[in-house]
């Protein structure tokens, strides 16, 4: 091989051709670092054949740097990366980026972090006194800890001079702890054995098998994989289980530890810089046993994969919505394809998509009918607020907070649930009028009245709470309006003054140690009522907790989700199942103003199968997915006129097609996102158009400047 393809990480550079060095040992899929112009870059040595590039004469060439010292990507990963660029309609070097990190590749099998000293001059500046304060038990990079202080680099660097922070070398390459595959091996019930031995034999034939493992809440389905991640540790090949939330890991792991003896290595975003280096390092020489991770982990380059878990994967958070906007669990179904390698995807309320597959054939189907143990699911009952009004000012109907009080005298646990964090979603002057609007985003900004703020949810801007009106300039005139989780949790303070209560919501449990600290408190009984948005609905097990109120169940069906139906479906399903877990029998009451609504009557029915049918039959007729193809374009720029003008010219263009319907452009409902004015453009198509190639022909012809982003999301989640 004299000369190489390289992919690299610059999308408008794309793919480079360059010579390879006299005794220069290079493969496909090596990461190599080559000049270009007084630079050095990162590319990864790829199939000429498979990238298209301009053709330069080899004399034009220029040569390879050096190849970096970490194992090539495999094929199937460079299929995959292939396969969701074009799908998603990304650029390969975005999907490339992904699989590497960059502080892996760096050499070196130590680096430095530091931490506090314990050393505390009698005279200390405000930022180095805020920095003690905010760094106490904390070691990392002073990048790192930076962050974590609000402080600036120099003043960190000016602590290590003076003493107060000290250097603590840290082997990058230090082994894992083993999982043993017969640590703890459980006593499974008639029926997940049949699914553990279903999935223990497809991990033992080579092979792509996919599963969709359909049980319902409580009826052991991580038991049942577990046997599957047990015999391919048996099998000496890595696991990759993916989890919706970072908060569901803490549980997660303590469940896996006790089935295993050892914690399993960690993936996700906020990991430290060396614990990121380690663990991908370990990936990549096949060290590391069993992964457990946020969606980002499928695209690590795992050096011998031998099963895909997808827990939870109806969660729509699996869908990326900024960059590469890929769906986590479909495409790590195309990842076991190409490794060849079994995937089980675990859900109680699985998507329609996939309960379309496996109708079809595509997906082996592994049904668990029955909770673990004898435990019977809840009784779910309405409660029609038009007919059970709360007491005025308040947001609980009288039959919950009596069931309440119930499970409070027998020292039962109740669990609320409202998915709005904060204490009110607008704040208004009851004077003038005035409502507190993000200057960034098309949104209200929340109260936070703990903090004692006013927050965007969706790019962060906040505010300190005013005391007077910034419009009328009139004190004591502001009004919340509607309840949060904070109101709510005053609200029961108020109702049941003995009871104890736990908040959460990614707010209060931003850690992993407060999430852990929850969950103990809540096993040993020190809390009776629990008040939580999303982060509850999933993966906790407490076997005192036997009543489940639903705040307000027609929030999910609110906006222009157009799948609304199905995932407020799923999130009430998925809360309902919290209650009832243990040997006392469990109850859901469910706040409703539309009580007839056809979600709201299959879960008091406890009748999935009718919900399903009936979403799918109005899918099957508006040509929704999996029954036709949705796409999404969305075009922005900090210039209003400029977003307006290119969605117009993109409209404009738009191809006339038999089998395609676009609809717009249009303003976006989210018209202003972080300083950025979108127009967005909906696609809807059948099956049999070759979608993709449309929506590329079609935008390849533009030229816009670098001050408009035209975005495509393939399968669209979210449509703001």
């Amino acid at each position: 091989m004299n000369r190489v393809r390289l992919l690299v990480f610059n999308a408008a550079l794309g793919v480079l051709d360059y010579r390879v060095p006299e005794g220069m040992a290079v493969e496909f899929g090596s990461v190599a670092l080559a000049p270009l112009g007084p630079r050095q870059i990162i590319g990864i040595v790829w199939e000429p054949e498979r990238l298209q590039a301009k053709e330069v004469p080899d004399s034009k060439l220029r040569p390879l740097t050096t190849i970096l010292p970490v194992p090539p990507l495999q094929e199937p990963l460079r299929r995959l990366i292939e396969w969701t660029a074009d799908y998603y309609c990304a650029s390969p070097s975005a999907v490339a980026r992904m699989a590497l990190n960059r502080s892996a590749l760096a050499g070196g099998s130590t680096t430095t972090e530091y931490r506090l000293t314990g050393e505390e001059p009698a005279r200390l500046t405000p930022q180095r006194a805020a920095a003690l304060d905010a760094l106490s038990g904390e070691q990392a990079t002073i990048r790192e800890l930076s962050a974590i202080a609000g402080v600036s680099e120099g003043v960190l660097r000016g602590m290590v001079g003076a003493g107060l922070l000290e250097p603590v070398t840290v082997d990058i390459d230090r082994p894992y702890p083993r999982a043993l595959p017969d640590f703890a091996a459980p006593e499974l019930t008639p029926a997940q054995n049949e699914a553990a031995e279903t999935f223990v034999a497809a991990v033992r034939e080579p092979g792509f098998s996919p599963f969709l493992l359909d049980g319902v809440t409580g009826s052991g389905k991580t038991e049942c994989y577990f046997e599957a991640i047990a015999a391919a540790i048996e099998l000496k090949r890595q696991v990759l289980v993916l989890l919706p939330e970072i908060a569901l890991t803490e549980n997660f792991l303590r469940r896996f530890e006790q089935r295993f003896g050892t914690p399993p290595v960690l993936w996700h975003s906020s990991l430290k810089s060396t614990e990121r280096r380690r663990a991908w390092r370990a990936i990549a020489s096949g060290e590391a046993q069993v992964v457990v991770g946020a969606r980002s982990a499928l695209f690590l380059p795992y050096a011998k994969l031998g099963l895909i878990v997808v827990d939870e994967a109806h969660e729509v958070s699996f869908k990326q919505d900024d960059g590469v906007r890929y769906n986590a669990r479909d495409v790590a179904v195309i990842r076991a394809r190409f490794e060849k390698v079994p995937v089980i995807l675990a859900s109680a309320t699985p998507a329609l998509e996939s309960l379309e597959m496996a109708d079809a054939g595509v997906y082996r189907r592994i049904e668990l009918p029955d909770r673990f143990g004898g435990a019977k699911l809840p009784d779910i009952s309405v409660v029609d607020l038009r007919e059970e009004a709360p007491e005025r000012g308040r947001w609980l109907a009288p039959r919950l907070v009596e069931e309440m009080k119930q499970r409070l005298e027998r020292g039962e646990q109740s669990l609320l649930f409202l998915n709005r964090r904060g204490y009110a979603p607008l704040t208004l002057c009851r004077h003038c009028g005035y409502r507190f609007q993000c200057p960034n985003c098309t949104a209200w900004l929340v109260e936070h009245r703990f903090s004692q703020r006013l927050a965007c949810h969706h790019c962060g801007h906040e505010v300190p709470m005013p005391d007077a009106c910034p419009e009328c300039g009139t004190e004591d005139c502001l009004v919340a309006c509607g309840p949060g989780v904070e109101r709510i949790a005053d609200e029961v303070a108020e109702l049941l003054p003995e009871a104890r209560v736990a908040l959460v919501t990614s707010d209060t449990l931003n850690t992993p140690e407060k999430i852990a600290d929850f969950v103990v408190a809540a096993e040993e009984g020190l809390v009776d009522v629990i008040i939580g948005t999303q982060l509850v609905t999933k993966g906790y097990h407490f076997p005192e907790l036997t009543l489940v109120g639903v705040v307000d169940a027609d929030l999910g069906l609110e906006g222009g989700d157009l799948r609304a139906g199905e995932r407020t479906y799923q999130q009430i399903a998925q809360v309902a199942g919290r209650a009832g877990r243990g040997e006392k029998p469990g109850e859901v009451l469910i706040q409703t103003r539309h009580p007839d609504a056809a979600v709201m009557t299959a879960l008091a029915a406890g009748d999935r199968d009718a919900f399903y049918a009936a979403e799918s039959q109005a899918r099957r007729e508006v040509g929704a997915p999996p029954f036709g193809r949705w796409a999404a374009i969305i075009v922005s720029s900090e210039d209003e006129a400029e977003a307006r003008d290119a969605a117009r010219a993109i409209g404009a263009a738009k191809p006339d097609l038999p089998d395609v319907m676009i609809l717009g452009p249009a303003p976006a409902p989210m018209a202003l996102l972080r300083g950025r004015y979108r127009y967005r453009l909906l696609i809807n198509a059948r099956r049999s158009a070759e979608l993709q190639r449309v929506i590329r022909e079609w935008l390849n012809r533009f030229d816009f400047p670098a001050s408009v982003r035209v975005s495509v999301d393939i399968d669209p989640y979210s449509f703001v």
